[in-house]
């Protein structure tokens, strides 16, 4: 399909989409919070919430998509507290009118506190069992978390962006080389590279007793530490409490190779540049611009160079040890 924007995707297509897996919706359509693809939630019949999830055309091919269900479907297999795709008439991928989607039970929940300690410890202790299930097998057709898909790629993108203001063009761009290159040196590769769930932030964990998993839409092959290191928030004295609390609790089930702490900054510098490109290469769908207004704003550019600056110099600095 050669339109990536979901222009064709409305209300009445959706809802055909729900019948063809016999369910039938009693109620209207609950756009959720998701910009890299379409996810309503609705009551059915049943009585059930449900959520539909219409995944954006040209991203990933079908093999992708599924090695993601059947990644998510495995964690839930071994208790593992993800929301995975129900499987309806043995398949959990579906098309419609040149549409894939899946269907999910909805899960509820707050979200997750970054500087709860004693929910900390629960979420280190659910990562090492979602490790120790994923480190079983390679995802077979995910991508893996490299310089190549986080630095390269997405400089290609921001050289060529007609968003960055003119007179920002040069200082944005000379500190990008910059913390691009002090990234490579220090994401060294020799790590045991598995399955992770790839973007594991606070915003998709929800909390209620304990945490759920969702949107394994990034899951990819990396080094363990990618799953823990988006927890970590404020100055370093706090990072390293909340570091030494998830990894306490990660190795009672699986042990972390504290080598990787070194690759937190780097990966944070890798995240920072790809959101950028991301949001440029998605601009012309029209979500985008509603949503992130401020991206196309000389303040908005000022800021990340000021912010890659500071990643330059936390880069240089000592990784955290426990």
């Amino acid at each position: 399909m050669s339109d990536f924007s979901f222009a064709g995707l409305n209300p009445d297509l959706i809802l055909d989409a729900i019948e063809t897996v016999d369910i039938q919706a009693s109620s209207g359509l609950l756009a959720l919070n998701s910009y890299e693809n379409r996810v309503y939630q609705f009551v059915a019949e049943d009585n059930k919430r449900y959520v539909v999830k219409f995944y954006r055309p040209l991203r990933w091919n079908d093999q992708q998509i599924q090695e993601e269900h059947y990644f998510a479907l495995e964690m839930m297999a071994a208790g593992i507290p993800v929301v995975a795709p129900l499987v309806i008439n043995g398949e959990s991928l579906h098309q419609h009118a040149d549409y894939r989607f899946a269907i999910f039970l909805s899960a509820g929940g707050r979200q997750f506190e970054v500087d709860n300690i004693e929910q900390l410890e629960s979420m280190g202790g659910f990562i090492g069992q979602m490790h120790k299930v994923a480190q079983s097998k390679p995802f077979e057709r995910r991508p893996e978390v490299c310089t190549n898909s986080y630095l390269d790629t997405p400089k290609q993108v921001l050289l060529t962006s007609s968003l960055i203001p003119r007179h920002l063009q040069t200082a944005f761009h000379n500190v990008l080389d910059m913390v691009i290159a002090q990234t490579k040196e220090k994401f060294s590769r020799n790590y045991r590279s598995i399955r992770l769930h790839g973007d594991l932030h606070p915003s998709n964990i929800l909390w209620r007793d304990g945490p759920t998993f969702v949107d394994l839409d990034d899951c990819r092959m990396g080094p363990a530490i990618q799953d823990i290191w988006m927890m970590l928030s404020g100055d370093r004295q706090q990072q390293f409490i909340q570091l030494e609390t998830l990894v306490n609790a990660y190795n009672e089930f699986h042990v972390l190779d504290e080598d990787e702490l070194s690759l937190i900054e780097p990966l944070r510098a890798m995240r920072m540049i790809h959101y950028m490109a991301w949001l440029s290469l998605r601009w012309e769908d029209p979500a985008f611009p509603n949503a992130f207004p401020w991206f196309a704003e000389d303040k908005y550019w000022e800021s990340q160079i000021l912010a890659l600056k500071e990643q330059h110099s936390a880069l240089q600095e000592p990784p955290l040890k426990l």
